[in-house]
């Protein structure tokens, strides 16, 4: 059995849960989300909260036991509640704004880079240099944050980039001359 696996997943009083077939359906006051679970795990229902096992104990089932259970888990948490991710943008020039539902970003490339921005994220910059990433899915928002950082990676000598907002950079000293 896995550990995480084992732990219930408690259900808030604002969220519902159906399931068709083998697909689980999570509805909350931000959204629905829905994920298809394999045969193999079986999920036990209760009013008030959630129990996954497994059918056979291979390594790979105990692996997905407790990946599904964490999947299920943070949907839960996407509906009742959002995610939020916040990127900070340091460096000379660097700044953002959203037009006609995409990001443009300024980070010392000779062009603006566009990023579309998927329905299920809503985006908001303040300051020209703060965006702040809100979603129900957080596999999709993670994913999206990382795709913007990808452009400008933190600089270790310098400090500028695209960070995450509690990243903390250590700085390097730089070459000392003889």
């Amino acid at each position: 059995m896995s550990r995480i696996g084992k732990k219930i997943v408690i259900i808030p009083e604002n969220v519902n849960i159906s399931f068709i077939d083998s697909q689980i359906i999570i509805k909350g006051q931000f959204g629905i989300l829905q994920k298809i679970i394999p045969k193999k795990i079986k999920i036990q229902f209760e009013s008030t909260f959630l129990k996954l096992s497994i059918i056979e104990n291979t390594k790979n089932l105990r692996s997905l036991h407790g990946l599904y259970r964490t999947l299920i888990s943070n949907m839960i948490k996407g509906v009742s509640e959002l995610f939020c991710i916040i990127l900070l943008l340091k460096g000379v020039g660097y700044r953002a704004i959203i037009k006609d539902e995409k990001i443009h970003l300024n980070l010392g490339y000779s062009h603006p880079i566009e990023i579309k921005i998927p329905k299920i994220i809503t985006v908001k910059i303040t300051q020209n240099t703060v965006i702040t990433l809100k979603s129900i899915d957080k596999e999709k928002l993670g994913l999206f944050a990382a795709t913007i950082r990808s452009w400008r990676y933190p600089e270790r000598y310098k400090g500028k980039g695209i960070l995450y907002k509690d990243e903390k950079i250590h700085i390097k000293a730089g070459k000392t001359g003889k």
